[in-house]
């Protein structure tokens, strides 16, 4: 089993950052956007992300656990991860946002260890902004080269929480799960970066009911998850991973000092 420290953190928000500058060099162009059989769309930016994330992995880290990233599992048939070990890879989370040219898409590299996630990492390329966590060690944010700035999740105020929502997908059964709170405010953000937003305290709760693969979710659910917050499925379980088929139920996000029952 991988040594979780300080360094593996540190090397794979590395390989996180390099996948987001190699996606750039995309984003940059006047790319072709595909359709894949579920009728979401697919780029050239996440093969190549996506390529870069495996091979820098086990070629930097270890080839000794499974990698399911969302392109190679695809399109070669979803694969239950049979060992108690793996990588969750989503090398451009957030493809609709990518193409919509706003910005907020996201490079996801998740370790899991018996259905936990227990590092992950969430990197912003336009903002070169990086979110990473791990057991024992907490949950940081950086920006470029900077320093790591330790967040945590907030204590929901007494005048009503933040919801963060998504830009892309349907908000009926969010906005009525929604209904149950005191919601002072409601923010949208894509991809992945509605778990950070949660974590670093600028929302309360993200509720999601849409569907969604492992691999969009665990990076994001370890950041929360070690700044102090929790991600339950609708009926208050713990969210896991390496289920059959690899799709997730529907799940709440939450910070501190707030339920799922409101």
């Amino acid at each position: 089993m991988l040594n979780i420290g300080m360094d593996l953190l540190t090397r794979v928000a590395d390989i996180a950052r390099r996948a987001g500058a190699r996606i750039l060099t995309v984003y940059e162009t006047d790319f072709d956007v595909e359709t894949k059989g579920d009728a979401s769309p697919v780029t050239q930016a996440d093969r190549l992300a996506e390529a870069l994330i495996t091979e820098a992995i086990r070629g930097e880290i270890t080839a000794d656990h499974p990698i399911v990233g969302e392109e190679a599992a695809e399109a070669e048939g979803l694969i239950q991860p049979e060992a108690p070990v793996f990588w969750l890879v989503d090398p451009l989370d957030g493809t609709k946002e990518f193409v919509k040219r706003n910005g907020e898409f996201t490079v996801n590299i998740a370790l899991v260890e018996n259905g936990e996630p227990v590092l992950g990492v969430v990197h912003l390329p336009v903002l070169d902004e990086t979110f990473l966590a791990a057991a024992g060690l907490g949950a940081f944010k950086r920006t470029g080269d900077g320093p790591l700035v330790p967040i945590s999740a907030r204590v929901a105020p007494a005048a009503g929480v933040t919801a963060v929502v998504s830009r892309s997908h349907g908000a009926e059964e969010a906005d009525a799960f929604l209904a149950r709170y005191r919601v002072a405010e409601r923010i949208g953000a894509g991809s992945s970066l509605k778990f950070c937003r949660v974590a670093e305290g600028a929302a309360d709760i993200y509720p999601r009911f849409g569907r969604t693969m492992e691999w969009d979710t665990a990076a994001g659910h370890a950041v929360v998850r070690f700044a102090g917050g929790q991600v339950v499925t609708t009926d208050g379980r713990p969210l896991t991973y390496g289920k059959p088929g690899l799709e997730n139920p529907h799940f709440i996000v939450t910070g501190k000092g707030i339920g799922r029952d409101g």
